[in-house]
């Protein structure tokens, strides 16, 4: 029998309060990414990829792994504002730009896909690693633009803000609800590379745009477009999560 001396935490948690425990336990345990958590992904090009990345899964050599797909998106991203900041000098940069958002889909999509395919896994290595890579990928997105020319900085640095912040509310619902949000309102990253892939062919031909009488960079008004549609998601999804969430916790006196 332990004297009060010795007595361990989880003894005095029991003795003073069993719930208190529990949920220390349910702390530990509960809440780190799995293949238990649920995976929302409703984009509108989803099933189509979902398709295309089994195929080419099942056709990728045994000698590349998920972590030269990962490492291969992160340097495609890389490679994509290091071609937008060239653009700002030769134009003809901007078609490595588009081989390189290309490359990166390649690469971010396909590295948890083939891992599914060839049962090898790694939840948590998995989701820390892919995330901390999309951050690093759109701060050298966002900086190449910002260096363009073909944007405002203060807007490509806008777009990196409420990207940080939309995937901030998406690793805390994660977290909280066991709910992992891939798309939102039916646009996921896919949607954005093609987006952003178009807006960059576009630039051979116009860059700047006639709008309610006045000129504007055509990456400036859609960027702006982009950033308020980001923000609306962020208040949006906080408000329907932070309802749920306190539904879900109500406090019973």
């Amino acid at each position: 029998m332990a004297t009060p001396g010795s007595q361990t935490m989880t003894e005095f948690c029991e003795q003073v309060n069993p719930r208190v425990l529990r949920a220390l336990r349910d702390q530990k345990t509960r809440r780190m990414p799995a293949d238990g958590d649920v995976r929302v992904q409703e984009s509108l090009v989803a099933a189509a990829e979902h398709r295309a990345l089994l195929w080419l899964a099942a056709r990728t050599p045994q000698s590349v792994g998920p972590d030269h797909l990962t490492i291969l998106g992160l340097v495609a991203q890389i490679g994509a504002g290091a071609g937008y900041a060239l653009a700002s000098i030769h134009r003809i940069a901007l078609l490595g730009v588009i081989a390189c958002l290309a490359l990166n889909w390649l690469g971010d999509s396909l590295d948890g896909t083939l891992a599914r395919v060839r049962q090898r896994q790694r939840p948590r290595y998995g989701f820390y690693v892919d995330h901390m890579v999309d951050s690093f990928g759109a701060l050298a997105l966002m900086g190449g633009l910002a260096l363009s020319g073909f944007m405002n900085p203060w807007i490509a640095i806008g777009l990196l803000l409420a990207f940080l912040m939309l995937s901030i509310q998406s690793y805390l619902a994660t977290h909280a609800l066991g709910e992992f949000r891939i798309s939102f309102w039916r646009f996921g990253p896919t949607e954005l590379r093609i987006l952003l892939a178009a807006g960059t062919l576009a630039l051979f031909w116009k860059p700047v745009v006639h709008l309610f009488g006045g000129r504007y960079r055509l990456f400036d008004v859609g960027g702006a477009i982009g950033l308020a549609g980001m923000a609306i998601m962020v208040i949006a999804f906080t408000i329907q999560n932070t309802i749920r969430l306190y539904r879900e916790e109500r406090i019973v006196e």
